[in-house]
């Protein structure tokens, strides 16, 4: 019997493993069952090179557990172990020694991921013993027991084993019994090791005989070792793609299309990358891509190698190239992983082009599914953008698709302000903004539908993007403002009107949280609805934008901001303001006449205080100042009292606000109600 200790440099090395070396202790069953697959690959190789002329038999990997014993063992019928490769792979806790290993076999097609070493030290973060039963494949070598309690010493003894190949033995840990539950090491099996190249056995199929599930004596293979992105496209049909999809995601829709990978320089790389039905909420989409090295699974945490839009894809990548770090874990960044980056995203930009150029008429089928994902893209990725411009679509209220291109040569003789800028008008709902989209119809006028989560920082990136033009949406002002082809016409109403109209709307305007309404009044024409409410396309956009930068909050704690615009050329307005003028005229001379004495008293006293030095104006003069301003807001309040007062009692005031409320979704509850209730009566 040989006895020793490990060669490391500091005694709590174990601890150290337990605690920092992985980041999850269910890697452990990755790395022994990748340990076991390398060693059987190593076997293949060498007899394929006719190193090895022996009979291979069974190759299958075997992992078992014995609840009563408490262990966790895995078997594989690879090229075993000699003491002296005990001694140098298992004792030499050191980079050098799996370096030299890897390096040797760099060239090996079936590129060995490592074999033991670090990897296999990883059985102590579940672990309280573990044993290696071992005999090497060369000729007279003799089986051999190794094993080790957690501390750096460790015994060498002779066994007994027929055959080649390693058995290792992990006496789990009281603290991870978890792992002696045939249901976990099942999950994590089909987690890591599902499609790794070499068959890995896992108990015995069962089936249902007299009545209940009976195990048979065939070996459950838990894996496949030859998933579809290891297979050439041209042998596979769109069925296969669809099956390998059920099998990665056995809960989801079927996916729109799919892009087989297949690279070998200037880097390795295969896979399959889908494109799911993508309508909304990308974070629930995160994290389908699984990376793998050589078929082992490594991570589905696939930002360092996947552009951040490309995360939004499901699928496989399975490339020996990128680098990790020793515990397989997590990406290191490098350029090498910047070139995988860029070849993936040209691969997905490729494929879009492709599609869209043969079978347009499909491509806008799958578009509403396709379009969260492209903008997103466009969005953060400059080069991306550069090509989606050719196969990015807009989507008019009427459901036709438009390239970019094609789109501005449609509006651009009917849309063009003023100023020589093209306006793309735009719904971000086709029910609630109906009769704003219908009036700018009637104009001519093209309207876009833009109902997605991310359009609203699209179209802020498009108005960078595309030569003096801008997006309005259709009811952020009335329809003659929207598209300004020439000066607005002076609207027929005196100043003295225009207040008191403005007055008596406002004043019954209904407090609605969250909002605030500016009464404007001008001239629209005849045709037009006597009361409009628009959204200042700025400030909207604005409180859109601030869901998405958290630098704009500001935004989006200040209220919504909505003009209320009266059609001074309607016949009912004219008839409010006649009504209006009817009753209120006498109350209010003695008033305005004040006003207006007051005004031009303050003017005077503003004038007179404006030739003074400010040491030079009394407190006497301030004074004065500050009474007269009092005195005319009593007096503009008073005017207001009294057209509040008439407005209170006029049904026709109070319907056209409700009914331009009502027209934006904004009546409700009690105000409602009393619309409704003023309806019936009205019709009587």
């Amino acid at each position: 019997m040989q006895k020793g200790n490990i060669g490391v440099t500091t005694e709590n090395i174990f601890p150290v493993i337990k605690k920092f070396l992985y980041s999850d202790h269910e890697i452990f069953l990755r790395e022994m069952v990748s340990n076991a697959v390398d060693a059987t690959q190593k076997m293949k190789t060498m007899a394929e090179k006719g190193e090895f002329k022996g009979d291979l038999g069974d190759l299958t990997v075997h992992v078992s557990v014995d609840e009563k014993a408490g262990t966790i063992t895995i078997s594989d019928h690879g090229i075993g172990m000699t003491e002296e490769e005990i001694d140098k792979y298992i004792n030499q806790i050191a980079f050098s020694g799996v370096n030299d290993f890897l390096e040797k076999y760099k060239d090996n097609a079936n590129n060995i991921i490592g074999h033991f070493g670090l990897g296999f030290y990883s059985s102590f973060m579940v672990s309280k013993k573990v044993e290696i039963v071992t005999r090497s494949y060369r000729d007279g070598a003799k089986a051999v027991k190794w094993s080790c309690d957690g501390s750096p010493a460790y015994e060498i003894d002779n066994a007994e084993k027929e055959g080649r190949g390693s058995d290792i033995i992990l006496y789990i840990d009281e603290d991870c019994k978890e792992f002696l539950d045939k249901h976990k090491i099942q999950e994590l099996l089909s987690k890591y090791c599902k499609f790794m190249p070499v068959p890995i056995a896992f108990g015995k199929k069962t089936e249902w005989k007299d009545g209940k599930e009976q195990e048979t004596a065939e070996d459950n293979i838990i894996n496949n070792v030859e998933p579809l992105w290891t297979k050439a496209p041209s042998t596979l049909k769109d069925e296969d793609y669809k099956s390998f999809y059920r099998t990665l995601y056995p809960m989801q829709d079927e996916p729109l299309f799919w892009i087989h990978l297949n690279v070998d320089y200037p880097f390795n790389l295969t896979g399959i990358l889908y494109f799911p039905r993508i309508k909304s909420n990308i974070d629930l989409q995160r994290n389908k891509i699984q990376l793998y090295c050589n078929q082992v699974f490594v991570t589905d945490q696939v930002e360092g190698i996947v552009p951040e839009f490309l995360t939004l894809l499901h699928g496989v990548i399975d490339s020996p190239d990128i680098p990790l770090n020793v515990s397989r874990s997590y990406l290191q960044s490098d350029r090498d992983v910047k070139k995988i980056s860029t070849y993936i995203t040209r691969k997905v930009s490729d494929r879009l082009q492709s599609i869209f150029k043969e079978n347009r008429k499909e491509y806008e089928r799958k578009w509403d599914s396709l379009k969260l994902f492209i903008n997103y893209g466009m969005l953060s990725d400059e080069s991306f953008y550069d090509r989606a411009k050719d196969f990015a679509l807009m989507k008019d209220t009427e459901g036709k698709y438009f390239t970019f291109e094609e789109y501005k040569t449609l509006i651009k003789d009917n849309q063009t302000d003023k100023e020589g800028q093209t306006v793309y008008l735009y719904a971000t709902n086709k029910e609630d903004q109906y009769s704003y989209i219908e009036a700018a119809k009637a104009k001519g006028y093209s309207v876009l539908l833009l109902d997605g989560q991310l359009d609203v920082p699209v179209i802020s990136m498009l108005e960078q993007k595309f030569e003096k033009s801008r997006f309005t949406r259709v009811d952020s002002d009335v329809i003659d403002r929207l598209i300004v082809k020439e000066d607005a016409k002076q609207n027929q109403l005196e100043t003295g009107e225009r207040d008191n109209l403005s007055a008596v709307f406002s004043s019954q305007v209904p407090t609605i949280e969250h909002a605030e309404f500016m009464v404007d009044v001008q001239s629209l024409g005849e045709q037009s609805l006597p009361v409009v409410i628009t959204q200042n396309e700025y400030m909207r956009r604005m409180k859109d934008i601030s869901r998405f930068q958290s630098g704009l909050n500001f935004y989006a704690q200040m209220p919504d901001s909505y003009s209320m615009v009266l059609n001074s050329d309607h016949p009912l307005i004219k008839k409010v303001l006649a009504d209006c003028k009817a009753h209120t005229e006498e109350s209010l001379k003695p008033v305005v006449s004040e006003l207006k004495g007051l005004q031009v008293r303050l003017s005077a006293l503003h004038q007179s205080q404006s030739k003074k030095k400010p040491e030079e104006i009394t407190q006497e003069d301030k004074d004065e100042v500050s009474n007269t301003e009092k005195a005319l807001n009593e007096q503009r309040d008073k005017k207001k009292g009294i057209l509040a007062d008439y407005a209170k009692t006029n049904d026709i005031v109070h319907q056209l606000i409700d009914l331009a409320l009502l027209q934006n979704g904004m009546l409700k509850g009690s105000a409602l109600n009393a619309f409704l209730k003023r309806s019936v009566s009205m019709i009587k």
